[in-house]
């Protein structure tokens, strides 16, 4: 009797146990799930050891999804509560996901975050003054690429001297100007704007007399005998066959560039250009990569934590080391391993004439991109110079 009294007492005890140890385990745990690329997992695997590792006094369990920056929105919207607390988008994507009301607005360390990055990062992490989202790269613009056997150092600075350069060598400036992302270099550098209206609609100014003005410059490079246009696939087969001494891409032509111009390779920011009779610095648009946190988190406030611990200085360059990506951290992009990259080194440059995307409306790019068709035809059908910013912008609006 004694020994079955024993043995009673000893699953009292045990039992005890195991009902009130497991859920404050369970309890103490807090399970995160992140999304990113699938290039990115092994080094999102890395920066999720290292956060735990910053933080012992708190139990995470992070888990990882493959979900890429551009179908973050998409992927997001198909059911919030499942998934993840935290993932990676494109800048482009967060007016959709502020307006489904699927961020959480960041509210721990903001004034840090903003003071760490780029002033264009930021804004493109920002919606009406709030903060959604926490920068990660800086890197998604266009830039000059020269070739230093025909067009120099200093005349790469100036378009009227880069189109003369190519004259001269009997070589072609391409700049694909029936793409709106081109294109609108010339209006934002003539001060125009591009927003969104409190109807939702696109709102752009780009008729006025500063567009009529950024119209003319661009006119006058699509006229140019050198000046030809064309995507990717124009620029790959014109460097195999050696027929520019300058082309405006960006950084995912770089190793075509490389391998047909090799050390005759020159990059630099967009040149200035002629308007209204002044040089005016070419800026283009910029896009970032973002981080942002799930509205319906169960975690917020570590989801934060963690969120700014991927996009800190620290991981921003170990993600540029890893993967080349450019960094939006102010201190990050001022390293030396990072200024050394003249890709990184010339975005970073450009960056400080970009303007973020993330205001541009899917109604802008067919009728931008049927406006400088006409000027690289030179066929308006009749109408004045005038009269098409009219009808592009017209549509835009519409």
């Amino acid at each position: 009797m004694k020994k079955l009294f024993t043995i009673l007492l000893s699953l009292f005890f045990c039992c005890s146990l195991f009902v009130g140890c497991t859920p404050k385990d369970q309890k103490d745990v807090i399970q995160l799930k992140v999304w990113g690329s699938q290039d990115d997992q092994y080094m999102l695997g890395e920066m999720a050891d290292s956060f735990k590792a910053a933080y012992p006094d708190k139990t995470y369990k992070i888990t990882f999804g493959v979900v890429g920056e551009p179908d973050c929105y998409a992927r997001l919207s198909e059911d919030p509560a499942a998934a993840a607390d935290v993932f990676m988008f494109a800048d482009d994507q967060i007016i959709n996901m502020t307006n489904a009301g699927l961020l959480y607005e960041i509210t721990r360390n903001v004034d840090n975050v903003k003071s760490a990055n780029s002033a264009g990062s930021v804004t493109a992490a920002t919606v009406d003054g709030k903060l959604y989202a926490y920068p990660c790269t800086a890197d998604n613009t266009y830039f000059l690429y020269y070739n230093k056997n025909y067009v120099s150092d200093m005349q790469a600075q100036k378009m009227d001297d880069i189109l003369a350069a190519c004259q001269t060598a009997e070589k072609k400036f391409l700049m694909d100007l029936s793409n709106g992302w081109y294109n609108a270099s010339f209006f934002l550098s003539a001060g125009c704007t591009i927003g969104i209206g409190e109807n939702g609609k696109q709102v752009v100014d780009f008729n006025n007399e500063k567009g009529l003005k950024a119209a003319k410059a661009m006119e006058a490079v699509a006229q140019h005998s050198t000046f030809m246009t064309g995507d990717d696939t124009t620029i790959k087969t014109g460097l195999n066959s050696n027929t520019f001494g300058a082309v405006v891409s960006g950084s995912w032509n770089a190793e075509y560039f490389k391998e047909a111009w090799g050390d005759k390779m020159g990059v630099a920011k967009l040149p200035t250009i002629t308007l209204d009779g002044q040089q005016v610095q070419l800026k283009s648009f910029g896009g970032t990569k973002l981080c942002g946190v799930n509205a319906l988190t169960k975690y917020p406030a570590d989801a934060m934590k963690l969120a700014e611990w991927l996009t800190n200085e620290q991981n921003q360059l170990k993600r540029f080391i890893d993967r080349g990506m450019g960094p939006s951290n102010i201190n990050a992009a001022n390293t030396d391993e990072v200024k050394s990259n003249p890709i990184i080194s010339v975005i970073s440059e450009q960056f400080k004439y970009a303007v973020p995307q993330n205001n541009v409306l899917g109604s802008f790019w067919t009728p931008a991109e049927a406006f400088g068709n006409a000027l690289e035809q030179k066929d308006y059908g009749g109408k004045t110079l005038q009269q098409l910013l009219d009808e592009m912008v017209r549509q835009i609006m519409a």
